[in-house]
């Protein structure tokens, strides 16, 4: 077994579906790729790839910690009480616990993320 692990854009398997809860949405109809890639053997630290489509929803981190690399597209986050901000291709960010705003996808938006819990 290796320690280390690639992420193969080109070959991630089969994508599980899904999109925001529905009392969550905000406008349009988002809807959710992820790709699982690598978690620890005790399953706090997961790593993936995620898509969604364009779409307006309620982001809520709970007590999750992410590290997110935007890949590909347009989205503006929007934290509770802050000015929007347009995430793009080169862009990361963490969204820390208790996260609670409004991801806005302007252009299907593909990004890495990395979680702990």
């Amino acid at each position: 077994m290796s320690n280390l692990t690639f992420f193969k854009y080109d070959d991630l398997g089969t994508a599980r579906d899904g999109g925001p809860l529905p009392e969550r949405v905000i406008e349009g109809n988002a809807k959710f790729k992820n790709w699982d890639v690598d978690q620890s053997p005790d399953e706090k630290v997961r790593a993936g790839v995620w898509e969604t489509t364009p779409g307006t929803y309620r982001s809520i981190k709970g007590g999750t910690w992410e590290f997110c690399s935007i890949l590909s597209g347009v989205s503006e986050i929007t934290e509770d009480g802050k000015p929007p901000v347009k995430v793009r291709a080169g862009d990361a960010f963490v969204m820390k616990p208790d996260f609670t705003g409004v991801w806005r996808c302007i252009e299907t938006t593909r990004k890495i993320w990395v979680v702990y819990r």
